[in-house]
C-alpha cells in the first residue's frame, strides 16, 4: 500500500509512551487521528528488532511521525506547537488537557507530561499584534506578556483601550 506523505513534517523522538502521547494529542485537536503504527524489525542504536516503535499521525490535518526509542535528547522551547483556538473554551479546554501533569508557562506556553512545548493561543492574537497600529499592539504585547494562560477578554480590552493593560 502507497502512503501520500508530507515533503516536510515533524519528528518527535520520545523515550516511552509513544502511543499514549500521540492518542492525547489526537483526541484533542480536530482533524486529527493516528494513522499507523510500527515497528522497525532489525536491531538498532537502541535496541533489539521490534523494541522501537513508529507512529505515523495526522495532527490538525499536518502529518507527524514519532518514535519510541529510549533516551537521546529532551524536548525543549526551540521547537514547540502553536495551536491556534477560536474561543476561550477551546483555549481553557487544551490548556488544561495538555498541561495536566506537566507545566503551565509564561504567554499561553505550556509543557505536557512528555515534555513537549505547546502555545495555546487564541487566533484573534495574531492579527492584534500584526496591526500597523504599533501602540494598539504594543498594549495587546504587554497584556499578553502578564498572562500565563492567555485570555481573550483581556487581549481584546488592551487592543481597544478599553482596560489599562
Amino acid at each position: 500500500m502507497t502512503t501520500t506523505v508530507s515533503k516536510v513534517r515533524p519528528f518527535l523522538w520520545y523515550e516511552n509512551d509513544v502511543e499514549e502521547a500521540v492518542r492525547l494529542y489526537t483526541s484533542l485537536i480536530p482533524d486529527s487521528r493516528v494513522d499507523g503504527v510500527w515497528t522497525l524489525p532489525a536491531e538498532s542504536p537502541s535496541g533489539p528488532p521490534e523494541s522501537v516503535k513508529v507512529v505515523e499521525f495526522t495532527l490538525g490535518g499536518a502529518q507527524f511521525q514519532a518514535m519510541q526509542a529510549g533516551q537521546m535528547d529532551n524536548f525543549n522551547h526551540a521547537v514547540s506547537f502553536v495551536v491556534t483556538c477560536d474561543d476561550q473554551a477551546e483555549i481553557d479546554r487544551l490548556w488544561e488537557a495538555l498541561g495536566k501533569g506537566g507545566a503551565y508557562e509564561a504567554c499561553g506556553w505550556l509543557k505536557d507530561k512528555y515534555g513537549v512545548s505547546w502555545q495555546i493561543v487564541p487566533k484573534q492574537l495574531f492579527d492584534m499584534m500584526k496591526d500597523k497600529d504599533r501602540v494598539r499592539a504594543g498594549r495587546v504585547a504587554k497584556a499578553m506578556l502578564n498572562m500565563v494562560k492567555l485570555e481573550i477578554a483581556p487581549l481584546k480590552d488592551a487592543y481597544e483601550g478599553s482596560k489599562a493593560a
